[in-house]
């Protein structure tokens, strides 16, 4: 083996150092320029205000602040209002009365007298079947009852000529009593005549096809010269009922005590009805009437509301959304259900103390509908509690008022701007329905 010159071992010494002294110096740059970065200047404005922001950034977002100082917050007022409570189910506008109008004799269809959409009373003409056979058919009976009343009263004649040459005995007992059974037989025919002649009016009545009750005409169904059988399959025109109208919706067993209690005692309990989107509410009804048992496959029972319906938005087999007032609460105190926490120790909101500071406040609460909570204890009247931001609030920290939202809610006898009614959908109820409801 070569051993090689000690000169090329110092020469790959003197590189290796040169290569780490290289790659100090490139590192010792990084670090310098990161650090002098991060020790940029604060924005004056920030620094006047206890914290720095984060330039661009969102200030109700967590770790926009710095972590040392306050935390940006919104907050809200709590107030004295009455709070409705409502049950909130799906419901189907179902019509009290629809009717397919048939024709009760058989001809052709000889005149179509509505509009489709039309609104008709009760007894207005709808359609007609040609009349001429039935009408002859009259005469003809008209007829038979006339000659029939004639050999009546020929038959009367003889009877009384009879009795009174029976009276004189001038005649056997059996001529007369002949004579009595003829008188008798031509009565019957008579009264079966007249019977005829009835039945060929009535059949001639039917010819106009009339509506039954008043409502709104569907659409067309037969047009005129179509020929017609009696009682055909094919309706004429389908008649429905507009006004009133009612809802048929379901409320779970456990919700139905507080709504039949007062339904007994003959209260008149408000029902609202609302859209698909339940957005807009469509008409205000009153219950009408529950079922007399509970589905056993759903644990449900079966209500009816009626409602007026006189600008006619509620129409037969819609899907609506169903809000019964159960009870309306007098003045509680009500808060933002934004603001409400839980935790470990149950439910709790973050009270602001001052201006700037916030604490812990343990609540109980009860009847909500999402936009709004009943405070049972806890709580008063003007109390301002945290909104938004509580994400990096704790109990005794400093926090910076972004929004004091103080109209929200609203002022004594009011609920709260923007919220909706209280209300639950079956089968869930909300926290302190059974109170409310009681």
């Amino acid at each position: 083996m070569v051993d090689r010159p000690r000169h090329s071992r110092s020469r790959l010494v003197r590189a290796a150092l040169a290569a780490l002294l290289l790659l100090l110096a490139v590192s010792a740059a990084v670090w310098y320029w990161n650090h002098r970065q991060v020790a940029a200047p604060q924005d004056p404005s920030a620094k006047a205000q206890g914290h720095a922001r984060r330039p661009g950034g969102n200030p109700m977002r967590p770790g926009w602040g710095d972590a040392a100082g306050a935390t940006p917050v919104r907050v809200g007022a709590v107030t004295l209002g009455d709070f409705p409570v409502y049950l909130k189910a799906l419901g189907t506008v179902t019509a009290l009365n629809t009717v397919n109008v048939r024709t009760r004799v058989a001809g052709e269809l000889v005149k179509v007298n509505f509009q489709e959409g039309q609104a008709v009373k009760a007894g207005d003409l709808l359609a007609q079947i040609d009349p001429r056979s039935y009408r002859i058919a009259l005469q003809q009976a008209e007829g038979t009852l006339g000659e029939n009343q004639a050999q009546l009263k020929n038959a009367q004649v003889d009877l009384k000529r009879y009795r009174d040459l029976f009276a004189q005995d001038s005649i056997a007992r059996q001529t007369l009593d002949t004579q009595e059974a003829l008188v008798a037989q031509y009565q019957a025919t008579v009264k079966t005549n007249a019977a005829a002649v009835e039945d060929a009016r009535l059949n001639l009545q039917f010819t106009d096809i009339r509506a039954p009750i008043a409502g709104r005409v569907g659409l067309r169904q037969l047009d005129a010269g179509n020929l017609l059988a009696a009682n055909d399959s094919t309706a004429v025109a389908v008649v429905t009922q507009m006004q009133p109208i009612s809802i048929a919706f379901t409320l779970p067993e456990t919700q139905i005590d507080p709504v039949l209690q007062r339904y007994r005692k003959g209260d008149k309990l408000s029902v609202e009805a609302w859209d698909r989107a339940d957005r807009e509410q469509v008409a205000s009804g009153v219950l009408a009437s529950p079922d007399n048992q509970i589905d056993t496959a759903t644990g449900t029972l079966k209500f009816k509301a009626r409602f007026e319906n006189k600008d006619e938005h509620l129409f037969p087999n819609q899907f609506v959304n169903v809000r019964l007032l159960v009870d309306t609460l007098r003045q509680v105190v009500l808060a933002p259900s934004a603001a409400i926490q839980f935790g470990t120790d149950g439910t709790f909101v973050y009270l602001l103390e001052g201006d700037n500071k916030v604490r812990v406040r343990q609540v109980k609460v009860g009847a909500s509908d999402g936009s709004s909570t009943v405070i049972e204890s806890g709580l008063a009247k003007g109390d301002r509690i945290v909104l938004e931001g509580t994400d990096r609030l704790r109990d005794g920290g400093e926090v910076e008022v972004v929004n004091d939202n103080r109209a929200l809610p609203a002022g004594p006898g009011e609920h709260l701007q923007g919220a909706k009614p209280s209300e639950t959908t079956a089968p869930s109820q909300a926290s302190g329905q059974g109170k409310a409801g009681a």
